[in-house]
């Protein structure tokens, strides 16, 4: 599944209902089902109110969460070069002249690495200001083979969940270079996709430089996560997938996609830790009250689409649960969350401050 962010989470960037060339399903791949078990229920939204109000994100996360920060080294392509795709095929890259990356995740990796100027398209998921100028290949979410054909690409670069299948085809059957990468779903993911796609682009060693930035970043991220004093136990965090114009309304599980992010900054999944092995499921007051959770993560979007924390409160048993409660609401840019690519630090450090800003933490 890839979201977009008008319908679902970037992250991986982006992802979108279902499958790729390769079949293979994203971090967030089985969300497919429960979209259209929501969608079917039509969930009517009713509820109560809570007390305190969310936490926002700081002014300072807001100003850097869309802006790329480059390699300070110039990249020198060593081309030609043959990887292996994710979806098993052999790809001879011989240029990197015109770049299209399909997904706003990868979009940020080749553009950290310092090759934005040779990418000639984007995804509607790839929200950073240095994209924003690009013409966008995505029609409804699908990918426009005819619109990435049209712009003369060197180099494509797509995800598992990047469809439809037909379009991939279309693009590969033109003879354009299509490196497939695997989808990421966890922390640890992060320095897999940087090495796959600088290996594409011909810069390993820029992809190297990159890795050991963003992981240096990332462990001292973790390391402003504030010591539990006191007893506190550490915090039940909900990540709940919202769209209310298309009334979507999901409670993340195992295979969110979000948990390796909410443990790395000291918290406990509750979808998770309550028992949920799927990706997503419908909220209910029922899955709502066993996860318990103490704070709620969600997406900006998601969040606006609902009409702010008021509107989230009113969904069936959020107001129960002591994030309801307590209106304790932890928001991030769609476009960064589930990224897991050179930012996010940044999206751990907003996490933490936002889960402890009593400890004054992430800044």
């Amino acid at each position: 599944m890839r979201f977009s962010q008008d319908f679902a989470p970037p992250g991986q960037g982006g992802r979108r209902p279902g499958r790729g060339r390769a079949g293979a399903r994203g971090p967030l791949g089985a969300l497919a089902t429960a979209l259209a078990l929501a969608l079917a229920l039509a969930l009517a939204l009713t509820g109560c109110g809570g007390k305190t109000e969310a936490t926002a994100p700081s002014s300072a996360a807001k100003a850097t969460a869309d802006r790329i920060e480059p390699l300070a080294t110039t990249p020198n392509p060593r081309l030609p070069v043959t990887v292996k795709s994710a979806d098993g095929a052999e790809v001879t890259v011989a240029s990197t002249d015109r770049i299209v990356p399909l997904t706003g995740g990868l979009s940020e990796i080749v553009f950290t690495l310092g090759l934005g100027k040779q990418v000639v398209a984007r995804d509607i998921t790839a929200t950073f200001e240095q994209a924003a100028k690009l013409p966008v290949v995505t029609r409804a979410h699908d990918v426009s083979a005819e619109s990435v054909l049209s712009l003369k690409p060197t180099l494509v670069l797509a995800e598992s969940t990047t469809g439809p299948a037909e379009a991939i085809d279309q693009i590969r059957d033109a003879g354009i270079p299509l490196v497939v990468v695997a989808p990421a779903k966890q922390l640890s993911d992060v320095g897999r996709r940087i090495d796959t796609v600088a290996a594409a682009l011909g810069v390993p060693d820029s992809g190297t430089e990159l890795k050991s930035r963003t992981q240096s970043r990332i462990d001292a991220a973790r390391k402003s996560v504030p010591a539990p004093a006191g007893g506190r136990k550490k915090p039940r965090v909900a990540f709940l997938y919202l769209r209310g114009s298309a009334s979507v309304y999901l409670l993340g599980g195992r295979e969110s996609g979000a948990s390796s992010l909410l443990e790395a900054a000291g918290a406990v999944d509750a979808g998770k830790a309550s028992g949920l092995k799927k990706d997503f499921t419908a909220i209910t007051s029922e899955a709502l009250a066993k996860a318990a959770p103490d704070a709620i993560l969600v997406m900006s979007k998601g969040l606006e689409s609902v009409g702010g924390v008021d509107g989230l409160v009113k969904i069936p048993g959020v107001a129960e649960t002591p994030a309801g409660m307590d209106r304790r609401i932890v928001s991030i840019d769609d476009g960064v969350l589930l990224n897991y690519g050179p930012r996010t630090d940044r999206v751990l450090s907003e996490l933490i401050a936002q889960l402890y800003p009593e400890d004054g933490a992430g800044t």
